[in-house]
């Protein structure tokens, strides 16, 4: 049986102006080295959605793929939280 080894992140879709395509940001926090705040980073992830199912707001997850355009190299997983709910 075969190990899933793919990586998977949680983030909230910024955009779905793209067709099949969304924008995810992924934040992330951590301490600064010297002055010991916290501070946070965020990082734009563009991913694939077969159907045009997650809309701006909703919490997904994604996980990577094999390259499907020049920039996108990750895909919908799930839609963990609706924008609404």
């Amino acid at each position: 049986m075969s190990e899933d080894r793919r990586r998977r992140l949680i983030g909230v879709v910024i955009s779905d102006k793209m067709q099949k395509t969304i924008v995810v940001r992924v934040s992330r926090t951590l301490r600064h080295p010297l002055y010991k705040k916290v501070i946070t980073r965020s990082k734009n992830y563009k991913a694939h959605d077969e159907h045009n199912t997650a809309k701006p707001g909703d919490v997904v997850q994604i996980v990577e793929h094999r390259p499907i355009s020049k920039t996108k190299r990750w895909m919908l997983e799930k839609i963990l939280e609706r924008r609404g709910a």
